[in-house]
């Protein structure tokens, strides 16, 4: 006996992200039968979720909307059912970059300059506000789908047009360059830091899942005393939007070395090509371990 009793890995789901959900899921899902855990496979988009009876915890590989966004975890909690991951609250603000971002200069951590886009917007006075390059991107879609990056005066109405396919409330980002990095939080500890270089010019869709040239750097070559604080920084900034079990904290560097805070993952990949797992190895911690790390931090609010 696990201890775990019959748990459910959920998996696949109806947003954007289904693709890569699906490969999160059943990696995770091996993961665990490796183990001896009475684990099964459920996908929402193909299974009513009244199905889920029965089952003493659920392990979220759901990535986007109504996975990530607190809709499931709403469910979960109505069925009484433990789920790894962030509570309801801290799930549907990790999933909305703006609110994130209030929250975060609420809490007086860094976030690059920004402004909201709508079809109205002034696109010229945008673009002379946050100066160029400036990237554009849905604010409730993960995964760098709907994101573009505006390098040419302009151009910052299409780049709307094309987030706004997405979602109705769309970002405008200043383009901070210096560097991309991300902490993984597993059991209120910061992973080592991982800097991402992708060989495409920015971390694109592709550079994250299909792309063999990324080139993920863990050590990440920071300071010590840097890394140290922005590891703090990255737990604050989960603590502020109510996180637990584990996530996801994105930052990237100016060329000055001064770090922003980007956004949160609150149910994070778990692929081949994933950074939690990736840094959680560097920690000592294999895929196995992790996996039934994330599943023994399953909770209700």
């Amino acid at each position: 006996m696990s201890g775990f009793g019959k748990v459910a890995v959920l998996f696949g789901g109806t947003s954007a992200e289904r693709e890569v959900s699906l490969n999160s899921g059943s990696r995770v899902l091996a993961a665990l039968q490796g183990q001896g855990i009475d684990a099964h496979p459920f996908d929402p988009a193909t299974q009513p979720l009244d199905a889920l009876k029965g089952y003493d915890r659920a392990f979220i590989a759901l990535h986007g909307r109504h996975g990530e966004d607190g809709t499931i975890q709403g469910a979960l909690e109505l069925m009484h059912i433990p789920y790894t991951g962030s509570g309801v609250m801290a799930s549907a603000l990790g999933m909305d970059k703006f609110r994130t971002k209030l929250l975060w200069q609420a809490g007086g951590l860094p976030v690059p300059d920004y402004a909201l886009l709508n079809a109205d917007s002034d696109f010229a006075d945008v673009e002379a506000a946050l100066g160029l390059p400036l990237f554009v991107k849905p604010a409730h879609e993960g995964s760098s789908i709907g994101i573009s990056k505006v390098k040419a005066p302009g151009t910052l109405a299409a780049a709307y047009q094309e987030a706004a396919r997405y979602d109705p409330l769309v970002i405008a980002e200043k383009g901070v360059m210096g560097g991309e990095y991300t902490v993984g939080i597993v059991g209120g500890e910061a992973l080592p830091i991982i800097k991402i270089e992708p060989a495409t010019e920015w971390y694109d869709y592709e550079a994250k899942y299909n792309r063999d040239d990324t080139r993920y750097l863990c050590p990440c070559a920071l300071p010590a005393a840097k890394e140290l604080e922005i590891r703090q920084g990255a737990l604050e900034a989960f603590r502020l939007l109510g996180g637990r079990g584990w996530g996801r904290v994105d930052f990237l560097m100016d060329e000055d070395g001064k770090h922003y805070y980007l956004e949160v993952n609150t149910s994070p990949g778990m692929t081949d090509h994933s950074l939690v797992p990736m840094a959680a190895r560097v920690a000592g911690m294999d895929y196995p371990a992790l996996v039934r790390r994330v599943l023994e931090l399953a909770a209700n609010d």
